[in-house]
């Protein structure tokens, strides 16, 4: 598995060793964190240092492994757009040298990990997958890329794979560190930290927030189904404002202007993966937002973000995505 020390990553590593597969994870740190892993004890478990742009890193991981799970990437919009080229280099380039590690030794199983980012601004809710592919800012496309490559390698070396599109994933272990990021991490150090919840715009938008350990459940239901060669959304089986989102958080809330190319709703039609995959989300986001709380000092540690120091962090966003438009 590449990008195990990261936020689904590890929960993946979680419920894998919980059904007694012995699992290797690569990752580099970046985005992950040892502190995600330092809780395993089993003997199943092994974890390499190293980045998917290594190839000998990556050819020592997937030599003798049935399955590839590949999550490895960097994520975030703000950072993409500031620097384009190294999202392409790990997300990209980075999906090339681990799915062509697959062919050379013959894996049994390749499940990637996609964006649903890829809809862009979608017109149809909700959203399947064969809606039309529009990427809005670097992180969406090279996400996309990778999904491509992973589909054309699969289909011309008999590569079997599945690709999973998830969509607005929460939970514990969330990533607290590094640029401004997904509302809910942002929202935790806000409450921690006694401050408002900066809400874009009117805070209608809905997302799709889906809970963590439902999508380690799909990456594994994706690894042991006979099927491959397809495309599967990853979703909750409903939508959620984020006004609806501060409500159960609790706490006061400012506004901050709307951002260009971010959608208005995310909501994954997940019939397919039910169908196909025999896989429907278990925890419902009431729940899942009691479970962050009760864990909330994870994020003790996160950057607390306020409106100056979001304008400030999100500037060229405004400036490339809005084209050049006053942000207020």
């Amino acid at each position: 598995m590449t990008g195990g020390a990261g936020f689904i990553g590890s929960h993946l590593v979680d419920c894998l060793l919980a059904s007694n597969w012995s699992v290797t994870v690569l990752d580099n740190f970046r985005t992950g964190s040892a502190e995600n892993l330092s809780h395993i004890t089993s003997r199943n478990f092994s974890l390499v240092r190293g980045s998917v742009t290594e190839k000998d890193a990556v050819d020592d991981v997937i030599k003798g492994c049935d399955v590839v799970f590949h999550l490895a990437a960097l994520a975030d919009i703000v950072p993409s757009i500031n620097d384009p080229m190294s999202y392409f280099e790990t997300n990209v380039s980075g999906t090339a040298i681990v799915t062509d590690a697959a062919r050379e030794n013959g894996v049994k199983k390749f499940v990637y990990a996609a964006s649903s980012s890829c809809y862009g601004l979608p017109s149809e809710f909700p959203t399947t997958e064969l809606a039309a592919i529009s990427p809005q800012y670097p992180y969406a496309l090279t996400k996309w890329l990778g999904e491509e490559i992973v589909r054309h390698w699969g289909n011309v070396y008999k590569i079997p794979w599945i690709s999973l599109r998830l969509f607005n994933v929460f939970g514990p272990r969330s990533r607290t560190s590094g640029t401004y990021g997904a509302v809910m991490g942002v929202f935790l150090a806000q409450k921690l930290a006694g401050k408002a919840f900066t809400v874009v715009g009117d805070g209608d938008q809905a997302r799709d927030f889906t809970y963590v350990t439902d999508v380690a459940s799909a990456f594994k239901q994706a690894a042991k189904s006979s099927i491959q060669g397809e495309i599967f959304n990853v979703g909750s089986g409903g939508t959620y404002s984020v006004n609806h989102l501060v409500s159960l958080l609790g706490g006061k809330k400012t506004h901050i202007p709307e951002r260009p190319g971010e959608p208005k709703v995310t909501f994954a039609d997940i019939q397919k993966i039910s169908r196909l995959l025999e896989w429907t989300p278990k925890v419902s986001f009431e729940a899942g937002i009691e479970s962050v709380l009760s864990q909330i000092d994870y994020w003790k540690n996160a950057p607390v973000w306020e409106p100056d120091s979001i304008e400030a962090a999100t500037a060229d966003w405004f400036t490339y995505l809005g084209n050049g438009l006053s942000r207020y």
